[in-house]
């Protein structure tokens, strides 16, 4: 069984900046992709990063040049640095394990099989 724990959201104004984190538990960690997906009041959940077991990215179009995924296998732990955070931001962030090893990242949520409980990103105007 994978677990997996979210942490670093809170409150932050326009333009601020925050590093999410995401620790899983267990062995199989290095050899999945990883990604960050949000769901704000009322919307689907949406995805915002992924990275690969080889340290590939992919961002949603909404996110670029503004999120970084990074990933540290010997902490079994993913990141999410958001920089130039927008009020649009605002949502729950999930983090979660692609079900298929050494795979490319997916866009799809139906690819992951292993969620976090979510951590809350409030942007203030």
């Amino acid at each position: 069984q994978v677990q997996l724990v979210e942490s670093g959201g809170g409150l932050v104004q326009a333009g601020g900046s925050l590093r999410l984190s995401c620790a899983a538990s267990g062995r199989t960690f290095a050899g999945y992709s990883m990604a960050w997906f949000r769901q704000a009041p009322g919307k689907e959940r949406e995805f915002v990063a992924a990275i690969s077991w080889s340290g590939g990215s992919t961002y949603g179009d909404s996110v670029k040049g503004r999120f970084t995924v990074s990933r540290d296998n010997a902490k079994n732990t993913v990141y999410l640095q958001v920089n130039s955070l927008k009020p649009e931001d605002t949502a729950v962030y999930y983090c979660a394990r692609d079900y298929r090893p050494l795979s490319n990242t997916a866009t799809d949520k139906d690819a992951y099989n292993y969620w976090g409980q979510g951590t809350q990103v409030t942007v203030s105007s």
